[in-house]
């Protein structure tokens, strides 16, 4: 089945669609051979925005916690590039909040940039540290996340 509609493209956002902010320093090392922070390290960022926000807040505990979460997707799209030495800005929302798993949505900025330099998603399944079978998230994740949530 062929249709004459194209997919709509993703559009860097402002930073006022997101709901906390974390900075973050690039590396040296971040930089690839074409002077620009690699693919790659896109992802980690994402992962360390959402899980320090998490964890500075006292939802999660990565040492001791019974309830991890584990990423079963991503995705990032790239607007603008970013470089070393430069600072992110790392913004962050939930789009979802399901009953055991939530996708966040991170848009990374330049330090004083309006729009997302990059954004992307992902979705965390929240399971038990043994078993690694999903639950229910923990009402002390629960309320983190909802201020998190999409306005």
């Amino acid at each position: 089945m062929s249709s004459n509609a194209s997919p709509s493209r993703a559009a860097p956002e402002p930073r006022s669609a997101y709901r906390v902010f974390r900075s973050i320093s690039t590396r040296w090392m971040d930089n690839d051979v074409y002077g620009h922070v690699n693919n790659v390290v896109y992802y980690s960022w994402f992962d360390t925005a959402v899980n320090a926000h998490l964890i500075e807040a006292g939802a999660l505990d990565i040492h001791a916690g019974q309830t991890i979460g584990l990423v079963v997707e991503t995705q990032c799209n790239y607007f603008a590039p970013l470089a070393f030495p430069q600072q992110i800005d790392a913004g962050i929302r939930v789009a979802h909040l399901g009953r055991s798993s939530v996708r966040y949505e991170v848009g990374l900025f330049a330090q004083d940039g309006a729009l997302t330099a990059a954004a992307g998603h992902f979705v965390h399944v929240y399971v038990d540290r043994q078993t690694r079978k999903p639950v229910l998230l923990p009402a002390s994740l629960q309320a983190v996340l909802a201020l998190l949530q999409r306005a």
